[in-house]
């Protein structure tokens, strides 16, 4: 067996296998990433419309659903990209608003709901490297929840 063949070809499988390697590694991170943060972003849309659903009026509802997300996104560490704005949705029957008011403004005995939906982007930025080009440098990871109001408590 001639070795002066074989001279030099672990540096070209390196020099080949590594970019594979690394960008492996990126997009382990990209997937990594994105799982927390939709774990985040759905506890964060439950705690809000919990937190809703218990306020007494609709300005204290908002509040306390912004409130909640933001506290519970801080908890898990997730920075999203631009302002934490929730969008806010609710149900008298099947009557549905693009706010709380509507829920609130409700008679009593009478079944309502408040929805908080929550969109956040997350960045890779800091992840990504050269050596994936054309990947995108965010996602959208969005959730939301819904959560009655008690039926026989007095509103507003």
């Amino acid at each position: 067996m001639n070795r002066t063949a074989e001279r030099g070809s672990v540096s070209i499988e390196v020099a080949v296998l590594a970019p594979a390697f690394i960008a492996l590694m990126v997009l382990a991170g990209m997937a990594g990433r994105t799982a927390l943060a939709a774990e985040a972003v759905e506890a964060a849309a439950h705690d809000a419309a919990r937190a809703a659903s218990i306020s007494r009026g609709s300005s204290a509802a908002e509040a306390a659903a912004r409130d909640a997300a933001q506290k519970q996104l801080d908890w898990h560490g997730l920075a999203c990209r631009g302002e934490l704005d929730p969008e806010f949705k609710s149900s008298v029957g099947t009557v549905t608003a693009g706010d709380f008011d509507h829920a609130f403004n409700s008679d009593v005995g009478q079944d309502a709901t408040v929805t908080v939906e929550i969109v956040c982007l997350v960045s890779f930025d800091d992840i990504l490297l050269g050596i994936l080009p054309g990947m995108p440098g965010e996602k959208k990871v969005s959730a939301t929840f819904t959560s009655p109001l008690d039926r026989y408590r007095s509103r507003q």
